[in-house]
This record gives C-alpha cells, structure tokens and sequence, in this order.
C-alpha cells in the first residue's frame, strides 16, 4: 500500500465526504495514489436516517461519524476540513475558500442542496433536510409547537400551531409524516396537561398524483393507506403557490399552519458549474458513461451531482446510486494506471425501502412488493447494514427497540433559543383542554378576565355558610 507522502504518486483529489466520495476513498485503499479528502463537515453523514433526528427518534451522533475516523487505517488518503469554491479544470486546481490543491484526477461528489423552484424567500419559512442542521433546526420547530400550544389559550392558534404541513410527498415527506404522526399521538399525549396532542394534523401535500411517485402504483397507494391509518391528511394534486410564516398556500386555498417543512426538491451542488461541463435542467452535470466529464478524462463526477443513465433508465440520485459510481470511479482510474480501457457504469437497483411508521413500511425489491411489518423488518435490516461504524449500529438498534417496545421517543430535546409568540397566554393554573371538567360551560380558550376573577371569589365569600369560614361547631 502507498504511503500518502510519496509525491511521486498520482494525486487524487475528493471533494465530498458523503456516500459517493466515502466509497470511492474507501475503493482506493489498495492504489498506489496520494489521496486527499475534501469535506466542509469532519463527519460522514447517513442521510437516509436524517429524517429521525429531525422527528427525535436518533441524536445527530448516532447517524453520523468523523471521517478521520472512518479512514484511520487507510495510509494513502489525507483528509482536509475545507471547502471547494472553484475548480480551474485548465490548470487541473481546485481553489478552496482558504488555499488550494493541484490534482491529476478530480472526483466531484459535493451531492444536491434544497430546490425551492425559483422561490427561495420560502427558504426560512419551510426549512428542508440535507444537513444535521437542518435536522436540528427541524426537531426544534416541531418541539416547539407543541410547548406553545401548552401556553396558548387562544383556540384558533392553538389550532395553528398544532398544525404541521409538509411539502412533497417523496421517501423524506413519507417518512416524517409518519414519524410526525406517531410522536403526536402516541409518544406524547402523557406528556402535556392542557393540549390533547394527538388532535395535532399532519398535512402531507404532493402536487403529482399520488405519493411515492418513483414506486408502483401499488406501493404508492399502501403507503397511503397506511399513512391515512396513522391519522395523516393526504393532499394530492395539490400544488403549492406560495408559503409564508403561518401559512401555506394551495391556490386560493389557505392552511393555517404553525410549522410548514420542505421535502419537495432537490438541486445541484453549485460546484457543478465550475466544471465547465454541460448541465441538466437540475443542474446536474451530465457525464460520459463512465462518469467522466465530457473533455476532461481526469474528473468524475458521482452521486447525486451526476446526471447519467444506465440501461436506458437514469440513475437515481440515492445512496446505493452514488455508492456505486463511487466504487466504479474508482475501478476506472486503477484501469486506466494499469494501462486498461475504460468502461461504462452499469448501475444495479437493489429496490426501495420507505418506512412510514412503527411496523408500517413499503419495499419494492427484484419486482416484489412488500408493506407493513414484513417491510419494515427488511427496512430496519437494511439500513443496520450500512450504516457506518459498529458503535452507531448498536445504538441506533437499541433506539428502535426501545420505541418500538415503549411507543417513547427519547431525544425530545429543544436546542438554542426556542422563542415564540403566544396570542393569549393561558394564565398559570387556569384549567387547559384536557384539564376541563365534564359539562363546564367555560372553556380553556375563554379564560377569566380579571374582575371576572374578583367577582367570582366575591360572590362565593357572601355565599358560604358561617362555618366554613369560622370552621365547625364545638360540642358543648
């Protein structure tokens, strides 16, 4: 195995530590090249568990592990914490915001970002999931909503702030509908005394036809039906017009919504258009069927930035597609050192797994299709499997025991400041909701004023017997 100070050796250059550039480094280990990692986060992030963090079912550290780490016994690979601005394909450098490296071979797996179609002043007020950030920031909103409506005694924005919208209906908006829907009414309906949390509403909108549109038919509609069981309101056909900080818009329609998450799109890396390469409609760059870049033999390009097609059919952008571009990048340049001719990437669908809820999942795997317990349990499987590092393995396992034997979601933590506004505060130790005695005529939403208050405990003192004012009579 080379040593990575042997300047003498091809210098590879990876930008991007997600599935693509992870396996590709990893496919390397055993070439004799200089390697160095480019990452503008020090960890490697399993995206397809994201959405569980953001639904406080995972910590962050569970789905995520430091790339030093990951690659610590790999002696050809040097891993950098920076950020690729630029590429000078000429030159053959790539200009970071605080240096630069030279490289005989580029490959380019910087992966997609959130796509607004062209409204990004939606941006701040429909968060998407790309990021431990965004993950964050998205458990904290849902968190939120519901320790506001706790203090909320207005009835209309208590109704506001329990209601969730989520934007696109793909494997994301599935999955943390579901997730949404589970926490509310079974993990926290124990947990609060003035809100009954399992009247929140989880509104899933999708703009095609049905949800699940890269599934079957039937997986689209199972997934459906198990989604609707769990008490999400459905929404297809509905295209979204606008959105603003308490409200979607579908057309004319208008939902009043105190959180509103954004699963509807993806765009490209920006990186892609350094490249001077063509581009797609999604700014993907559109590659040889080798992964190469049109006129540049020297970068690859993978994973979610690459726009390729094998067999006919275009490569998804998911996490086993830019595995394996990562793993055939690398094949491709060890061919090409040993003096072999390149070959096109043939991409293998293992199938698709979406998981909806506790024992509610849809698989479509070698033209079989499976849903409820049968495809969760091949769900859990699967994803056990390739997530990195034993640690997390055992953790995240233990996670899903505990939630799936107890109904509890044990990271339900609210970090950085949490403010909001409340209406009409509900006054300490006024009666909430739940608290409300059969057949009152007063409700939670209509607190006393204070002269009311004043009035009433008046008119109770005139009216009470003398002894319960003086205590009971002695006997004499």
């Amino acid at each position: 195995m080379a040593q990575g100070t042997n300047k003498s050796l091809p210098h590879v250059v990876v930008l991007g530590g997600g599935f693509g550039g992870l396996y590709f480094t990893k496919a390397m280990r055993r070439t004799d090249v200089r390697i160095t990692l480019v990452d503008k986060h020090n960890f490697h992030l399993f995206q397809p568990l994201l959405y569980q963090v953001a639904t406080a079912s995972l910590s962050p550290a569970d789905v995520a592990s430091p790339i030093r780490s990951i690659l610590r016994k790999q002696r050809n690979v040097e891993v950098w914490l920076g950020e690729a601005v630029d590429v000078d394909t000429g030159s053959r450098i790539v200009r970071l915001r605080d240096g630069e490296l030279q490289y005989d071979y580029l490959v380019v797996a910087t992966g997609a970002t959130h796509a607004y179609f062209g409204h990004d002043e939606w941006e701040p007020h429909a968060p998407g999931l790309k990021t431990v950030d965004d993950a964050t920031e998205m458990r904290r909103r849902f968190l939120v909503a519901f320790e506001a409506a706790e203090r909320e005694a207005d009835p209309d924005a208590r109704r506001a702030q329990l209601t969730f919208v989520i934007v696109g209906a793909g494997p994301t908006g599935v999955e943390l509908a579901g997730a949404m829907a589970e926490i509310a009414r079974q993990a926290m309906p124990q947990d609060f005394r003035a809100i009954d949390t399992a009247t929140a509403r989880i509104i899933l909108l999708e703009g095609g036809p049905r949800v699940l549109p890269a599934y079957s038919q039937t997986s689209s509609d199972r997934a459906q039906r198990q989604l609707e069981r769990l008490g999400v309101e459905v929404r297809t056909n509905a295209l979204v017009t606008h959105i603003e900080e308490d409200a979607v818009y579908i057309g004319d329609e208008v939902i009043a919504a105190g959180s509103v998450f954004w699963a509807a799109g993806v765009a490209a890396s920006p990186l892609g258009a350094k490249l001077d390469a063509p581009l797609d409609r999604a700014g993907r760059v559109l590659v040889e069927p080798d992964c190469s870049v049109p006129g540049h033999r020297e970068i690859f390009v993978i994973g979610d930035l690459a726009s390729i097609s094998s067999n006919g059919e275009p490569v998804p952008g998911v996490a086993q597609g830019a595995m394996q571009m990562g793993k055939h990048a690398a094949r491709m340049i060890r061919r090409e050192l040993d003096g072999r001719e390149r070959q096109a990437f043939g991409y293998f669908d293992k199938g698709n797994l979406a998981t909806i809820g506790r024992a509610a999942a849809v698989a479509e795997i070698a033209g079989v299709k499976l849903s409820g317990f049968i495809a969760w349990v091949v769900w859990v499987f699967i994803h056990i499997l390739y997530l990195i590092g034993f640690r997390n393995r055992i953790l995240v396992l233990v996670q899903w025991a505990w939630a799936y034997l107890t109904y509890q979601r044990g990271i339900r933590l609210i970090t950085g400041d949490p403010p909001f506004e409340l209406r009409r505060a509900r006054r300490a130790g006024e009666l909430g909701l739940k608290e409300r005695p059969p057949g009152s005529t007063r409700m939670a939403e209509e607190p006393e004023t204070a002269e009311e208050m004043e009035t009433t405990a008046t008119t109770e003192r005139s009216n009470r017997p003398h002894a319960a004012a003086t205590g009971p009579a002695k006997k004499r």
